[in-house]
């Protein structure tokens, strides 16, 4: 299961916490995310990829009151048991809500890869 995943904390910025196998994810998170607007939440599939932006369900705000977005690009199988923003939370968001939870708060989140 191979996904990208780009959000921001508390305290930290915008940073990617999964790299989806790439050495360098920002092409692909690019290619994914372009031409997609400031819409909260999105889905939007191109071939075999998936853009996916979930605000966070527990409605966590960073230190400056904003909204935490996830942004995913979800590829390969994954991807093709998505096909609504509802799916997206109901099938991705499990695998990171943990993993989120403890980073949070940290002050230099690692990537998990």
């Amino acid at each position: 299961m191979s996904f990208i995943w780009a959000t921001r904390g508390r305290s930290w910025g915008f940073r990617f916490l999964r790299g989806g196998g790439f050495t360098d994810p920002l092409p692909a998170y690019d290619e994914a995310f372009a031409y997609i607007g400031d819409e909260p939440e999105v889905h939007r599939r191109i071939g075999d990829t998936v853009a996916l932006r979930l605000l966070d369900p527990l409605g966590r705000r960073d230190e400056f009151g904003r909204v935490i977005p996830h942004e995913f690009v979800v590829l390969g199988e994954l991807a093709h048991t998505i096909d609504s923003v509802d799916d997206g939370l109901a099938q991705i968001w499990p695998l990171v809500e943990d993993e989120y939870a403890q980073l949070w708060d940290s002050p230099t989140p690692v990537s998990q890869e």
